[in-house]
């Protein structure tokens, strides 16, 4: 028993230090974007209590209800996020519109997280360091270049991994959480009467009585439920239970207690409204605190940053991004992986945002955008969930999403109004993310329809070969094919030219599930083809990294074994073309030609030893 509350207590401490560092950061912006001028909320008593009413019934229905309570159900395997969400629907519907639309849907949910992974740490960054000017005035002037500072180490670091710098992030974090509760506790003893916000009728008394002003508020309000979404997608790295009680016992106690703290402040001193959060301390705590929130910031970002990394790697194996580079920097932690592509991306559009945008203020329309367009995405896809996975009464289901749409649309509406003011920013990136995402993934169709369309089938080869005089040489010759049917094209190129075939020819195949891993006794399938040919196939989950020395090797289990000095692996290389009249608009087939030049070689991906590749070329009309 005190070995699995020990266990349970190290998750939790982990889970505070990575899940909660993007909600736990919104004390520092999500009030203050609530009286921003522009808004026309002035600050009073009536104001004060309906605003964190508000909040605080947001807090509990988004993210205690829906994704504390429903979505950590809806696990695929253990494992939480938009895609693990979108396979575990998919593989309930029938082939048809409904699962192209659910596919759709998972594509654009996925390309919301790339904004959200820009705009993150441009947004905590900012608001941590925008301290300063509350400190000095005098240092307003740096902080955006100490910003980009922060921002440039921290993508520099991700080519080393983050397993050193990882171990620091549990203690930042509960100090951080420790420290919120701590200011607002300071603050409600002054002013206990705050308490009575808790109260729902004062979030109906001032939408009913501010109306469009109101609505137009709710664009902030959501800022404080920004990353509650990160809490389903880890779920798989720390497990449902240390997430929860991370959330009970101590973050969610901490963001209400600093949300009335400041409120409170608010009561007692309206123009504190100009910076809420850094207005709630005395002087000497100022400087450790703008350290401390700077380190919180950092650490939001640093689980954006690495939530974007996994996600490609997930978008990848799925068939919904080229292969990419992917750099492994632990030999311990599975998770540790690195994309520079992604990384260089990222760090671009961020630095972006802080230039272009200047301030947090700036940047919060386009914050509430991905954040109620990702919680808007998992509710249609929860629906699915609940009626072909959970089977349940299709009127309770109907009844549950409704009430949960209500809230989505309303928050998503009321950003929408911010469209013009940075909220096309997420939006651009999300649409330019699903186009390529859709572009890439019915390109690979055509190509594979194309390459299959004339190709012979096995087993007429294999008899034929049977009774050929072609010579067979000493070893083994494996062949990688996404079409065991078939004949790949490799093996009638070094057939036609070399005019020998190996004593073992391998047909090689790489399957991917829609589910996140698959059990290790299960995933490699051997079929002895007679005269001479197998077929391998190698099944993985979407969140693993397919190894080809390792699983032949593992080979050996079922009494094959491979000797790599005496093994050839022969790879296709495709060299596309763009024609008109083909599967796609002609701008479309470019873009697929372009992506298909940034994809890594199948040799590198699959880690296979350079020195036993042979790559055979052709040309392919998309």
């Amino acid at each position: 028993m005190d070995s699995t509350n020990k266990k349970l207590g190290a998750l939790t401490f982990g889970a505070i230090g990575i899940v909660f560092g993007d909600i736990g950061t919104s004390p520092l912006y999500a009030l203050k974007e609530c009286f921003k001028p522009g808004n026309g909320v002035v600050v009073s008593e009536a104001t004060v209590f309906g605003i964190l009413s508000l909040m605080f019934w947001a807090v509990v229905s988004l993210v205690t209800v829906k994704y504390l309570v429903l979505m950590m159900r809806a696990d695929n395997k253990g494992e939480g996020g938009i895609l693990a969400l979108t396979s575990l629907a998919q593989r309930c519907v029938p082939a048809g519109k409904t699962r192209w639309l659910i596919t759709a849907l998972g594509m654009f949910g996925a390309a919301m997280f790339y904004g959200d992974s820009i705009i993150t740490p441009a947004m905590t960054v900012l608001s941590a360091v925008e301290g300063l000017e509350k400190l000095n005035p005098n240092f307003r002037k740096f902080i955006i270049p100490i910003s980009i500072g922060i921002l440039v180490a921290l993508f520099l670091v991700q080519r080393k991994g983050t397993t050193t710098i990882g171990r620091f992030f549990g203690p930042i974090m509960v100090l951080w959480f420790v420290m919120l509760a701590g200011l607002g506790i300071a603050q409600i003893a002054q002013n206990p009467k705050i308490l009575m916000a808790i109260n729902p009728i004062y979030s109906f008394e001032f939408l009913f009585t501010h109306k469009f002003i109101a609505f137009v508020t709710l664009g902030a309000v959501v800022l404080c439920v920004t990353g509650g979404e990160a809490l389903y997608a880890d779920m798989g790295h720390f497990g449902k239970k240390p997430i929860r009680c991370g959330w009970f016992t101590l973050v969610w106690p901490a963001l209400i207690l600093n949300y009335f703290g400041q409120g409170a402040l608010l009561l007692a001193n309206p123009e504190a409204v100009s910076n809420p959060f850094y207005s709630m301390m005395p002087g000497w705590l100022l400087a450790p605190m703008i350290v401390l929130a700077t380190a919180a910031a950092v650490i939001a970002s640093q689980a954006v940053i690495s939530g974007a990394f996994s996600l490609t790697r997930q978008a990848i194996q799925l068939g919904y991004l080229p292969r990419f580079a992917i750099k492994y920097t632990s030999d311990k932690e599975y998770g540790q992986i690195y994309v520079p592509f992604v990384n260089w991306a990222l760090l671009i559009g961020v630095i972006s945002l802080v230039v272009g945008f200047k301030n947090s203020d700036n940047l919060a329309a386009a914050y509430g955008i991905a954040v109620t367009l990702t919680m808007l995405i998992d509710t249609l896809l929860l629906f699915v969930i609940m009626t072909s996975v959970w089977k349940w009464n299709r009127l309770v289901a109907i009844g549950l999403t409704t009430v949960l749409l209500i809230n989505d649309v309303s928050f998503f509406l009321a950003c929408a109004l911010r469209v013009a003011e940075g909220g096309w920013v997420p939006l651009l990136v999300g649409v330019s993310i699903f186009t390529i995402m859709s572009t890439w993934r019915r390109g690979r169709e055509i190509l594979r329809n194309n390459l299959n369309e004339g190709s012979m089938p096995m087993q007429l080869f294999i008899d034929s070969m049977a009774e050929s005089t072609t010579p067979r040489v000493p070893g083994t010759g494996i062949f990688l094919t996404g079409n065991p049917e078939g004949v790949p094209n490799s093996l009638l190129h070094n057939l036609k030219h070399n005019k020998v075939l190996h004593e073992r020819v391998v047909l090689l195949s790489i399957v991917v599930e829609d589910i996140p891993f698959v059990p290790k006794e299960d995933y490699v399938w051997i079929e002895d083809l007679k005269h001479g040919f197998w077929r391998v196939t190698g099944h993985y989950g979407f969140k693993e990294n397919p190894d080809i020395p390792t699983m032949l090797q593992d080979c050996s289990l079922q009494f094959m074994h491979f000797e790599m000095m005496e093994t050839s692996f022969f790879v296709n290389r495709e060299t596309l073309i763009a024609t008109p009249g083909g599967g796609m608009a002609i701008w479309r087939e470019h873009l697929f030609v372009w992506m298909s030049h940034l994809a890594a070689k199948a040799s590198d991906y699959f880690r296979i030893p350079a020195n036993r590749v042979v790559e055979l070329g052709s040309q392919v009309e998309i």
